[in-house]
């Protein structure tokens, strides 16, 4: 029973892992509202994709949470997804905004996130160098705490290697 219990057990696991990855990849091909670019400044083209109306499928878009108001979709040169674009305001403010789409023969409603910021990604300035974390304890980089916890280390580095010989000699401990 337990010889037959342990393969099973981890064939049964497998399965499983196998279905919970390809759950998302099905939901996310299946008709998410995709928002291109996802970060955009004020005065940004966004276009917005769905597959979720069906090939040749139209939908009619609400942008109107950034300011953009609604928005048409129409099937892309390839008939499959609706696709749509819309300009953020210039007075749009920094935040995440939900924007929306619904299929015009089936109702179904289909979302996206889209991001305000006020630098594009273009234009952002990464760090150089190192971070100035010190070296020090946490009350400052004072010299003798540092010595002392040094000296502590050692002790207990020497203090383990003397007790790890007692115990190989023999001698107990």
């Amino acid at each position: 029973m337990r010889r037959t219990a342990r393969p099973l057990t981890g064939i049964a696991l497998a399965v499983a892992a196998a279905a919970l990855a390809a759950a998302p990849a099905y939901g996310a091909s299946a008709g998410g509202l995709e928002v291109s670019p996802a970060s955009v400044v004020p005065g940004g083209q966004v276009t917005v994709r769905t597959a979720a109306c069906g090939d040749g499928g139209s939908a009619t878009g609400d942008a109107s949470a950034v300011g953009a108001g609604s928005l048409s979709l129409a099937p892309d040169a390839h008939g499959q997804d609706a696709t749509g674009r819309f300009r953020v305001p210039p007075s749009a403010q920094p935040g995440t905004y939900e924007i929306t789409a619904t299929c015009g023969g089936s109702g179904r409603r289909t979302t996206g996130d889209l991001v305000v910021t006020l630098t594009s990604m273009r234009g952002q300035v990464h760090p150089r160098g190192s971070v100035k974390t010190g070296v020090g304890g946490a009350l400052g980089p004072d010299p003798v705490q540092t010595a002392a916890g040094v000296a502590a280390l050692a002790v207990a580095a020497a203090g383990g290697t003397w007790l790890l010989h007692r115990r190989a000699r023999g001698d107990g401990i």
